[in-house]
């Protein structure tokens, strides 16, 4: 078992859903974040005096899944979440974790069947 977190531009979260749904991976956890990476925030001006924001809206998905389907939910991950052909600076990060366990609070079940 794997927990895959994954970063992505809020604008891109309906096609990251759509691709997620097409290899068949359907439960996730959205959380709305704040952060940034290699754009070190955004530069705006406001009543004629600029203010850098640094840390930028974003998305944060938490899905955990069973060996067989890491691979096609990074896969998902990166179709769904990657602006353009090439992506753009800011389109995000995926990190694969170790998962240890995983119980379903409603039958106590444990492990792979609990996902």
């Amino acid at each position: 078992m794997k927990l895959i977190i994954a970063i992505i531009q809020p604008h891109r979260l309906e096609a990251v859903k759509e691709a997620l749904t097409d290899v068949e991976v359907f439960r996730l956890t959205v959380m709305d974040c704040q952060g940034f990476g290699r754009q070190r925030g955004q530069t705006e001006i406001y009543r004629g005096h600029e203010f850098t924001i640094n840390l930028l809206r974003k998305v944060q998905l938490q899905i955990a899944v069973n060996e067989e389907f890491v691979e096609p939910t990074i896969q998902a991950i990166l179709k769904g979440g990657r602006t353009g052909e090439k992506g753009e600076i800011g389109d995000g990060k995926i990190f694969v974790l170790p998962l240890d366990d995983c119980i379903r609070i409603r039958t106590g079940e444990r492990g792979n069947e609990a996902i």
